[in-house]
């Protein structure tokens, strides 16, 4: 199995959170074609993709509250968004579903970019971010509030606290907050309050994340061609049919069970404990 079969099947096994890394580096592999400025050595990101703080841009663009969460200024700032996303990403699912994943996610980027557009607004400020950082913080902070004494172990450090970690990268962004990159550390705080109000609404019942879950319902739903089935005529039969009495001998088709077994490995120790033939073997059943 060569590498581009591997990243095939990381990307099927690897549920929502691996997925969405995919996705942004997709992004920014493709912003590289179209968006880069070679003389200048630097991205020139449209404003039907970034998110402006100008009105005219962003009320008349709405969707950018969600793009310029999956695009990057340089490879080195998604190159560290992507670790902590992959960090951050791996404690969540921990404790949480695939679609409070998601969820937190879209809307964490969307209130972030709410807040930075008002806040340059009012300050009368003229910019706009592109960076997944304010979703990344969400997420970070949101697993960091229902498991605040979880012990991580960092290499070269050891065992600490997860809440020593999320709390130095808020004091770092507190810090900078008027050095550099203003806008960024305010999404990157926005995401970081929205991600501690997250918790809090679902451990007091409410899930925010069903609201993503049914708006995709709904578009997947709506280009589903539900499948026509011709009418039928309905006859009684009033005669009692003979209960079978039902078996208890339960059979499990070989291969299943295999992929069974190999999922379970990778659910306990991850995709990397994989030997080269459960790779393939994994690759080839998903055919």
């Amino acid at each position: 199995m060569n590498i581009l079969d591997d990243l095939k099947l990381q990307y099927k096994l690897g549920g929502i959170a691996m997925r969405v890394i995919y996705w942004n580096i997709a992004c920014f592999l493709i912003s590289l074609v179209f968006f880069y400025e070679y003389s200048g050595g630097g991205f020139a990101y449209p404003n039907w993709l970034a998110l402006s703080s100008d009105p005219n841009a962003f009320m008349f663009k709405p969707w950018t509250f969600l793009t310029y969460a999956f695009f990057h200024a340089t490879f080195f700032h998604l190159l560290f968004n992507m670790m902590v996303l992959n960090f951050a990403s791996n404690l969540f699912m921990t404790f949480f579903t695939q679609k409070q994943y998601l969820g937190l996610y879209i809307l964490s980027a969307i209130f972030s970019g709410v807040v930075f557009s008002l806040s340059f607004y009012f300050l009368n400020v003229a910019g706009s971010i592109v960076g997944a950082s304010a979703a990344i913080m969400a997420i970070l902070v949101a697993v960091t509030t229902y498991q605040p004494l979880m012990n991580v172990s960092l290499l070269l450090i050891g065992n600490v606290k997860l809440w020593h970690i999320t709390a130095v990268i808020l004091v770092l962004d507190l810090m900078q907050f008027r050095l550099d990159n203003t806008g960024g550390h305010i999404s990157h705080l926005a995401g970081a309050f929205f991600g501690f109000i997250f918790i809090k609404l679902l451990q007091n019942g409410i899930d925010l994340s069903k609201i993503v879950s049914k708006i995709i319902d709904f578009f997947v739903n709506l280009f589903r061609k539900s499948p026509s089935t011709p009418f039928k005529k309905v006859h009684k039969n009033y005669k009692k049919p003979t209960e079978k009495t039902p078996s208890k001998i339960v059979t499990k088709d070989k291969t299943q069970q295999q992929i069974d077994e190999i999922l379970d490995k990778i659910s306990q120790s991850g995709y990397d404990c994989l030997t080269q033939e459960e790779k393939e073997f994994l690759f080839k059943a998903g055919k």
